[in-house]
């Protein structure tokens, strides 16, 4: 099966260190954030609700008799997702529609740790993500600080959560290097389950991948994320471990071309998939599409069609996101540079 991210092959040949790095012309993907959708204006919300018109809810709400949050409304102000309104000092339940979930992934380097506070002042992972106007960047699970390879980020703690937890089974999958071959009985043993100082511990799948000299490499996969557990693993069997990167994260392929230290936030699509993979159903269908840069939807049915059949066709996700979104920037870029030839054509 294709599944188009970086693949095991290309780490154990060299070409994932070898990969190019993102474009730096005019022309590449800038890093920010896409714009969060709209909330709605509370006097249409109140509208909604049954209250009476419009105009007679700004009326209201000039009136001072309109709270949100205990503090008094003003005309035009927008609510969101969480807000607490009170109408002439009763408390209404509106019903306005959560957010849908930010999610980064981030190709994290060696020598960065996955903590907001460091007594050692090392370099954070944190330092390196946009800033969300709310709320934070929740990291879905941990690499130490001398692993590497795909972590994903999170505004929405259910979200975060359900990944992590080990009832939801989600593999990972390392690029593994070790000191020393695995015998066939070592094989066994860290399939079958290993005792660590923290409970059993065991592999779902391990692949050998060669290797020089004294340096094996292997694919491993495991459903849980204890500290350490990899290199605990092999340590147990009497392996250090000398390089360890995540590839893949349940669904989330590490997406190619995203140099180390850099993030991608994912789209409409991938955010969509990654969701159901949790088990937490259908992102809003008004969800406005997230991001690297300002990219828009392709209006051809073709590209649409390809789009849906790379996330869904062959199961995962992430893969070749980067690549898709610079292609939807270039051709909006084009699009908008041909607007005043056209214009100018027309009058």
């Amino acid at each position: 099966m294709n599944k188009k991210g970086i693949q095991f092959n290309e780490v154990v040949s060299g070409e994932f260190d070898a990969q190019p790095e993102v474009e730096t012309s005019a022309d590449a993907p800038k890093r920010v954030l896409s714009p969060q959708p709209e909330t709605p204006k509370l006097h249409k919300v109140l509208a909604q609700s049954g209250l009476g018109s419009r105009l007679e809810m700004e009326a209201l709400i000039a009136q001072g008799r309109v709270l949100v949050n205990d503090q008094a409304a003003h005309v035009g102000q927008r609510i969101q997702y969480g807000d607490h309104v009170k109408v002439n000092g009763r408390p209404l339940h509106l019903r306005i529609e959560a957010p849908p979930p930010r999610i980064i992934a981030y190709h994290k380097p060696t020598g960065e740790i996955v903590s907001h506070d460091d007594p050692q002042s090392r370099p954070t992972v944190f330092r390196k993500l946009p800033r969300l106007q709310q709320g934070k960047w929740q990291s879905v699970g941990r690499l130490d600080l001398n692993t590497e390879g795909l972590l994903l980020f999170t505004n929405s703690g259910e979200l975060a959560n359900k990944l992590m937890h080990p009832r939801f089974g989600l593999e990972r999958e390392y690029a593994v290097r070790v000191l020393g071959k695995l015998s066939n009985i070592e094989k066994a043993k860290l399939l079958a389950g290993v005792q660590l100082e923290d409970g059993e511990a065991r592999f779902g799948s391990l692949e050998d991948g060669g290797g020089e000299g004294a340096n094996c490499w292997y694919r491993v996969t495991i459903q849980e994320g204890r500290n350490r557990e990899v290199r605990r693993m092999f340590e147990a069997v009497g392996h250090a471990v000398s390089r360890l990167i995540r590839i893949r994260y349940g669904k989330m392929l590490l997406p190619r071309g995203l140099k180390r230290g850099d993030w991608m936030e994912l789209d409409a699509l991938d955010t969509e998939q990654l969701v159901r993979s949790a088990g937490l159903g259908r992102v809003s269908a008004k969800t406005e599409p997230v991001r690297k840069s300002a990219v828009v939807k392709s209006t051809s049915p073709a590209g649409n069609k390809a789009r849906a059949g790379g996330a869904a066709g062959n199961g995962f996700i992430g893969g070749e996101s980067l690549s898709r979104q610079r292609k939807d920037l270039k051709a909006h870029a084009a699009r908008k540079k041909a607007l005043p030839r056209r214009a100018k054509m027309g009058g």
